[in-house]
């Protein structure tokens, strides 16, 4: 297995790295500035200025697959990585979700007319999207659950339902939703009843309702928000794939999107980590630096072991997905989708408790780090579903093994066993035999 990093990747990663430190730090403060003066209603400036220098660059929708002449999985992971070391970094190059994952669905699920009306423009970064899957009064993270609908009139669809928590919405530049929804019911299959549509969202009957905030942050990490979808007609060429398909989207939408989240966390926790070793070095606590506590070691030593352990994993997922495909490396995707969030969380919250009161407010782009770190312990799945099918899938792949190959099985030593070691003198006496 080679998780290296190929020769273009490679080169790409040398000149994402200088473009991060010549115009994406220097601009961070200023980000988080506009961010909570303006608010989630607004376009940010300095991100509409740092684009145009992006595209000039050449590092500009990185996400592409290789099938439309972009990067593998295991090439793009480590730019992705870079991009994640800033909450500023992914829109300025035209790589931050929910659009990356749009644009990838239309791409690969959309015919040629809904390309060339909303990719098109989006691989422009001339508008932006959103994603309209949860919903507030159904549990969200069972998708079965969604009772939105989309049911066929002549030749459209009419589109009810209330989502929140839709990536994007509040953007003024956002002209176009995914959304999720029934259009079949009572389908025994219950995999069979969604559907995903494009909704525009300046089509009548489409109203967001509020922003919603991530731990107290409105916009950054997340644009969030709820979503009114009230009798909404679009054409039904905007159906995507065909009814009943949605939930097979949803899974070739969802398997890239959970690389690019993890490998952004890595990269965040990387960042945080460097700040938390600078940190240490330089604060004087009860004497000495508190570089040279113990307990600062241990931590630092282990938020060390994490990253590694994390980045080693995703970077297999990534392989995986690239040389046999997402579906035999659901697992994987499903490990790393718990590993990365709970990694990030841990080392952010070390750097928090080592900055001391200023760890929780973001002057030190902390608070903020935290919240994206827990918010992803949730978004795409939450931790509890990845874990489930990842016991469900390890149970699977024992079931068809010869256990007398591979000294796996689940029972004790038969009682013969027992007796000949008592014999051999391995246990001293009847009494200290273990209970079969």
């Amino acid at each position: 297995m080679n998780l290296g990093q190929g020769p273009r990747s490679a080169e790409l990663s040398v000149r994402l790295a200088d473009f991060m430190a010549d115009h994406i730090y220097p601009n961070e403060r200023r980000f988080y500035q506009e961010a909570e003066r303006l608010g989630p209603w607004k376009v940010l400036p300095v991100v509409e200025e740092l684009k145009p220098l992006a595209r000039a660059a050449g590092l500009w929708n990185l996400f592409l697959p290789v099938a439309h002449g972009g990067l593998s999985n295991l090439d793009y992971a480590p730019l992705c990585e870079i991009m994640g070391r800033s909450h500023l970094a992914p829109e300025a190059f035209n790589c931050s979700a929910p659009d990356t994952g749009n644009m990838e669905t239309i791409l690969r699920y959309g015919d040629e007319a809904q390309k060339e009306r909303w990719l098109k423009p989006l691989l422009a970064g001339e508008i932006r999207s959103c994603f309209a899957m949860t919903e507030p009064d159904v549990a969200s993270s069972d998708a079965t659950n969604i009772k939105s609908s989309i049911l066929r009139e002549a030749d459209s669809y009419v589109v009810n339902g209330r989502k929140w928590y839709t990536t994007g919405a509040t953007d003024p530049r956002c002209r176009i939703s995914i959304f999720m929804g029934q259009t079949d019911p009572t389908n025994p299959d219950p995999h069979k009843r969604q559907s995903m549509i494009l909704v525009p969202m300046n089509a009548q009957g489409v109203r967001v309702i509020r922003s919603l905030p991530v731990l107290g942050f409105y916009g950054v990490p997340d644009r969030a928000a709820e979503v009114v979808f009230d009798n909404v007609r679009v054409p039904a060429s905007n159906l995507l794939l065909g009814e009943g398909r949605g939930f097979e989207i949803a899974q070739g939408r969802l398997g890239p999107g959970r690389i690019h989240h993890c490998m952004r966390l890595i990269g965040l926790a990387e960042r945080v980590l460097e700040r938390m070793c600078r940190r240490a070095e330089l604060r004087v606590a009860f004497g000495k630096p508190l570089a040279d506590q113990t307990v600062i070691l241990e931590r630092i030593a282990n938020a060390r072991i994490l990253i590694e352990q994390t980045r080693l994993l995703t970077l297999k997922a990534a392989y995986m997905m690239d040389t046999v495909g997402n579906k035999a490396a659901r697992q994987e995707i499903a490990m790393i989708k718990v590993a990365a969030p709970t990694m990030a969380q841990q080392v952010i919250d070390w750097a928090m408790q080592l900055f001391g009161g200023g760890g929780t407010n973001n002057d030190h782009f902390l608070a903020a780090a935290f919240a994206t770190a827990r918010l992803l312990r949730l978004a795409d799945g939450p931790d509890e579903v990845h874990r489930n099918q990842i016991g469900r899938l390890e149970l699977r792949r024992h079931r068809n093994v010869d256990p007398a190959r591979t000294g796996g099985s689940g029972e004790g030593l038969v009682l013969e066993d027992a007796e000949a070691w008592a014999e051999g003198g391995l246990w001293p006496s009847p009494s200290a035999r273990p209970l079969l």
